[in-house]
């Protein structure tokens, strides 16, 4: 029988006149693994402060294990800004004892991408009070997951990792022994570690059995049978669970829900976009011009990030954009946006972007804009616009958006100043939309968004017609609402990749390999392969330009094909001519997959 590590009872936790925990009982066990969700303000993180004996609990109790090895993750580190970095995450240990250590090796290669700490100026030796946030929080977690401990409590640790980090903090959490409680709002991650969910609402917090696809589920269902009047929330619950029923099979590794009552619960919930549709409104926005890229290259400084970059970026396209940290991802955005701006006149360090005369960008930077802290939320939406246009006959007025974000109408009358981080950024989003553009660039879109916001913004953007190029560490978000995956590796080139994330933290790997030191002999082994000349390389790029445009156009004519073959259901004849022509069409793309792969790793 798993022993019981914390135990807390009746607890409550009151901030002014507002109830934030109301007599909460909870228990966390060896061996569990808890992901803690609820909105923003909710009362996660001191749910979890008070489980750390870190706040007290203003009635109630919470006991601990006798000799409980307790790790904590907080948002504020206590790292000694006069140390090193060496000094806080090895301590006195000598390079030969630290180094023979696997999991400390494990650790520093997973989080800062190898054991000299490449991104940082002295290495190990660094000095920790200079360095940024983001650096500061991989040195706490660097450190908190290299000691011993019965439980981990982790508050928002995927923050500032990328998504080759988050993939490896989540296969490092799965093979520790330790029990975990962890606040996030990555799903992805939620499904790949958890194995019980905890949602935070209202004072209250609901148990579920699973990952956090079993939890929309179960949470779904609950709301059904209990026959809640909240009707928009129950909608997006089902189409976010008709995502990840539809979506890849591997989404949930142990899916405990009845299969057949998920299918039954999602019946009639449609696919969340609809492709073609949404492509042809926004060729009728666009025209056929949205970005044209011709043999590129995009400089921040002296250094050249993104070199001969001949690419398209057109009417209805929805990109992700992925790739490690100082590859170009926000530069080439820049440059895109600057190109647009200024209506073509000002061009990248080398060769030509050309700019859709029709184009309207929105660009959200990382960077959260200032607003007039005296104006009303309200009155900050509607300086830009009364009413909006969503495409497809819907429209709604800035109250109405404003309440689709999150921001009752109680909250509507907020003044700016009061928001929180995550709110400021829903507010952000909202004004973006709300100036009704064809295109939109999102840059870590989810940054201080709880997973109620999201699924909100999906469903916003599941029905914008326009083109949209989202940079985010959010796999979740990235595959829900793009429809291609494209890759900067650092190498100064951008390579669309047909199997997605999946595929990235593949090529990421191998190239990690092929970084990795070689025996002194090797080299001599070795014979010089002949070295292509540019025309071949020229060549095959242009040949996978092509490719990737009938992999898009094959895609437009699955799509309509799945269509077709649902409106005539009952016309078997149809239904059988349809279906032959749909292998032919699978099997010509699976043929041009394998030859784009085949170039992409001739030309990588």
């Amino acid at each position: 029988m798993a022993v019981n590590l914390v135990n807390v009872e009746a607890v409550s936790k009151v901030y002014g006149t507002r109830a934030l925990l109301d007599a909460v009982s909870l228990g966390v066990s060896e061996g569990d693994r808890i992901g803690v969700v609820g909105r923003n303000g909710d009362g996660k993180t001191t749910l979890i402060r008070m489980l750390a004996k870190l706040e007290e609990a203003d009635t109630g109790r919470v006991t601990h294990n006798g000799g409980l090895r307790l790790g904590v993750l907080t948002q504020h580190d206590s790292l000694d800004p006069e140390a090193t970095i060496r000094h806080e995450v090895i301590g006195d240990m000598a390079d030969h004892e630290w180094a023979g250590v696997a999991k400390i090796r494990d650790v520093l290669t997973g989080l800062f991408g190898g054991l000299d700490l490449a991104g940082f100026e002295h290495g190990l030796d660094t000095v920790i009070g200079p360095l940024s946030g983001g650096e500061r929080r991989r040195i706490a977690l660097a450190r908190l997951l290299i000691a011993e401990q019965d439980l981990i409590v982790l508050d928002e640790p995927t923050n500032h990792l990328d998504v080759e980090g988050i993939a490896w903090l989540a296969g490092h959490l799965r093979e520790r022994r330790s029990a975990l409680v962890c606040v996030t709002h990555d799903r992805w991650f939620l499904d790949q570690v958890c194995t019980r969910m905890w949602d935070v609402q209202k004072g209250t917090v609901f148990e579920y059995e699973g990952g956090y696809s079993d939890y929309v589920f179960a949470r779904a269902e609950r709301e059904r049978i209990a026959a809640t009047e909240e009707t928009k929330r129950q909608n997006l619950m089902r189409k976010e669970l008709a995502w990840l029923r539809r979506g890849a099979p591997a989404r949930t590794s142990k899916p405990r829900y009845r299969i057949e009552a998920a299918n039954e619960l999602i019946a009639d919930v449609p696919p969340p976009r609809d492709t073609s549709e949404l492509m042809k409104f926004a060729s009728a926005r666009l025209g056929k011009t949205v970005f044209d890229l011709e043999d590129v290259t995009v400089t921040a400084g002296p250094k050249v990030l993104l070199k001969h970059l001949t690419w398209q970026l057109g009417p209805g396209d929805r990109i992700g954009l992925v790739g490690v940290n100082g590859a170009g991802k926000t530069s080439l955005l820049r440059a895109l946006a600057t190109a647009a701006r200024s209506q073509g006149e000002e061009q990248p360090a080398a060769g030509k972007v050309a700019v859709g005369k029709t184009v309207r960008l929105a660009y959200l930077s990382q960077e959260v804009a200032e607003l007039d802290p005296t104006w009303r939320v309200l009155q900050a939406v509607q300086a830009v616009r009364d009413r909006v246009d969503l495409g497809k006959g819907r429209e709604m007025t800035a109250g109405q958006l404003c309440e689709q974000f999150g921001f009752t109408k109680e909250k509507q009358w907020t003044p700016v100043g009061d928001l929180s981080g995550g709110e400021r950024r829903r507010l952000q989003l909202l004004r973006l939309l709300m100036d009704e553009p064809n295109v939109l660039f999102l840059d870590e879109p989810t940054n201080d968004l709880d997973i109620e916001t999201l699924t909100q913004l999906e469903d916003v953007l599941d029905g914008w017609p326009g083109s949209m190029v989202v940079i985010s560490h959010d796999r979740f978000f990235i595959e829900r609402t793009t429809d291609r995956i494209f890759a900067l590796l650092g190498d100064g080139a951008l390579r669309m990749l047909p199997r997605g994330v999946d595929e990235y933290l593949e090529r990421r790997h191998k190239m990690a390999e092929a970084a990795a030191p070689v025996p002194a002999a090797a080299p001599a082994q070795q014979s010089a392969a002949p070295a292509k000349s540019s025309a071949d390389a020229r060549a095959a790029k242009k040949e996978l330009q092509k490719i990737e445009r009938q992999l898009d156009k094959l895609s437009q004519n699955e799509a309509k094909l799945h269509t077709q073959i649902a409106d005539n259901a009952t016309d078997f004849a149809r239904v059988a001519k349809l279906d032959a022509e749909l292998r032919e069409l699978v099997a010509e793309r699976e043929e041009l997959e394998m030859r784009w792969l085949e170039l992409a790793e001739a030309t990588g």
